[in-house]
């Protein structure tokens, strides 16, 4: 027997808010969260921006031990799963931990910390380096952390797929309920890379906005697009199978659906230009759904501001929705919070499941002109309501990893 999967639980730290009220309520208002380095001068690669955390003192959620042994990006995980909890009602007394999973990554893990260690490797010596510089680094310090912190002792693992991480790591805690691994999981992405290497490693592909206005830096969709901005933040949900949902009283906030999932096996960095293989993962999952495609009344893209990503998620969305494509509204969260890796699909993922919940759909903020062949409906500018019952989240990640969740309304 398959169950079915639903959300009971959420959290979130991003630059446009640090609880999933404050974000959703900044998202829906097209609040931008891009702006100056708080810290860094990476004026010579040419980058001005970036899509910081903002007023967030880890302090009043973690202690002192736990903010000197983790790094930011574990730090995040942290903090949003704890609001996931609170959120969810979960009694860790009177779950089966055994059947409590953990299914958190990060696109690139412990920068902070890395780039902190290598510095004193060549200025002081191996010796000094950090005890404890590889457990803060590697990607699955956010799992093994949150486990740790409610003795999560069913499977703990962290899905790796660039931009795509966030949408896999949810998407595989959706089957692993659904065939009856677990009862509960926590699930998302995490990511804390606005670093100098962050910064200069994105600037050398090119991929990174050069504009010096915050406003006109991420433009999802616009013919001025020119690049990304590098955001960071965590997306955290509480999953569970609808049965132990509903036999422990909790308050059910949407279900998740379907999972597609492909891969390009093209390029390292650009999508493959037809959208084809993109295109299969929205199919199979609106297959999974047990939907007609004119029932997807909503897609958060991925889009990323960047020209190609942009124009391909465009053409891949054409390919499966074909003429009915321009009646889907579509609007990327990363017009406003900029692009955070690893957290992106996890992050968008709560906007799609706030969308249901409020039948409204937020904008894409940055937007003034159209090209050709992105014609579609990007909700520019102002959000708008209108009646949910199915989302789609898109998200590409470097790779050629393309995953897709379908989310309902719950009724």
């Amino acid at each position: 027997m398959e169950n079915r999967v639903v959300i009971t639980g959420m959290g979130a730290i991003t630059p446009i808010g640090n609880t999933v009220d404050e974000f959703w309520k900044n998202a829906k208002d097209g609040k931008l969260g891009i702006d100056n380095f708080q810290s860094l001068n990476m004026d010579e690669v040419g980058i001005k921006v970036s899509a910081e955390i903002k007023n967030l003192d880890v302090t009043k959620f973690l202690d002192k031990k736990e903010c000197r042994r983790l790094d930011k990006f574990t730090q995040y995980a942290l903090i949003a799963s704890m609001e996931a909890i609170e959120n969810a009602s979960v009694d860790l007394e009177k779950i089966d931990k055994d059947r409590f999973s953990v299914i958190v990554g990060s696109g690139v893990g412990g920068f902070n910390t890395q780039e902190k260690e290598f510095l004193t490797l060549h200025k002081k010596g191996p010796k000094r380096v950090a005890t404890l510089y590889i457990p803060m680094m590697i990607i699955n310090a956010t799992a093994a952390n949150i486990a740790i912190k409610f003795g999560a002792r069913g499977m703990c693992t962290s899905v790796v797929t660039a931009c795509a991480t966030g949408t896999n790591n949810i998407g595989d805690a959706y089957r692993h309920i659904k065939h009856g691994y677990a009862d509960i999981v926590l699930a998302g992405g995490s990511e804390a890379c606005v670093t100098p290497m962050g910064v200069a490693g994105f600037a050398s592909l090119r991929a990174l906005s050069t504009s010096e206005d915050p406003k006109k830096a991420s433009t999802p969709f616009d013919k001025d697009r020119n690049g990304f901005v590098l955001g960071e933040g965590a997306g955290i949900l509480v999953m569970e199978s609808l049965d132990h949902a509903q036999k422990r009283g909790a308050n059910i906030l949407a279900e998740v659906v379907a999972y597609g999932v492909s891969c390009d096996a093209y390029h390292i960095t650009s999508p493959h230009s037809d959208g084809m293989c993109a295109a299969k993962a929205i199919e199979d999952a609106i297959k999974e759904a047990k939907i007609d495609k004119t029932d997807i009344s909503y897609i958060n893209a991925h889009g990323t501001s960047t020209y190609y990503n942009d124009l391909y998620e465009t053409r891949a969305i054409k390919n499966v929705f074909e003429d009915y494509a321009k009646n889907i509204p579509i609007s990327s969260t990363k017009s406003m919070i900029g692009h955070l890796l690893g957290a992106a699909g996890a992050v968008e993922s709560i906007a799609c499941i706030k969308s249901l919940q409020d039948d409204f759909i937020h904008p894409t903020i940055g937007y003034t002109q159209s090209e050709e062949e992105l014609d579609l409906d990007y909700v520019p500018n102002k959000g708008r309501k209108e009646n949910l019952k199915y989302v789609l989240n898109n998200s590409l990640g470097f790779g050629g990893h393309n995953a897709c969740l379908i989310f309902k309304k719950w009724e």
